[in-house]
């Protein structure tokens, strides 16, 4: 494995650790918590977007692999949807407001739509 395969590597465990961090936070509100949307589910949400985009980069690929861009593309529409779903409910809470029971639950189910993406399509 080459240096560059393994920095790919270590980029791709801290986006794996950004969504991690996005969707237990919000896995913890949803089973057992108030069902509001918590600063730690953004900077999980940065780290993933962070980490994501720099995968999105061709270095570090095996000879001949070439990234599938329209599978990046798709997976950044839905990080972009979540974090306005996110940002706006954070907004709506600091207000005083409840965040909507359906976009609380689809911030849960973009998210892991967006790790099935990543697992399944290839």
């Amino acid at each position: 494995m080459s240096v560059m395969e393994t920095l790919r590597h270590i980029v791709l465990f801290i986006h794996l650790i950004g969504f991690a961090t996005l969707f237990g936070a919000w896995a913890t509100q949803a089973f057992g918590g108030k069902r509001q949307f918590g600063k730690i589910m953004e900077y999980g949400l940065l780290i993933a977007g962070i980490a994501g985009l720099i995968l999105a980069a061709p270095w570090g690929l095996p000879e001949g692999v070439e990234p599938n861009y329209i599978k990046i593309g798709v997976k950044l529409v839905i990080l972009v949807a979540i974090g306005g779903l996110v940002g706006s409910g954070l907004a709506r809470q600091k207000r005083g407001t409840p965040v909507s029971p359906a976009v609380f639950w689809l911030v849960g189910i973009l998210t892991a739509t967006n790790a099935a993406i990543a697992v399944l399509w290839r």
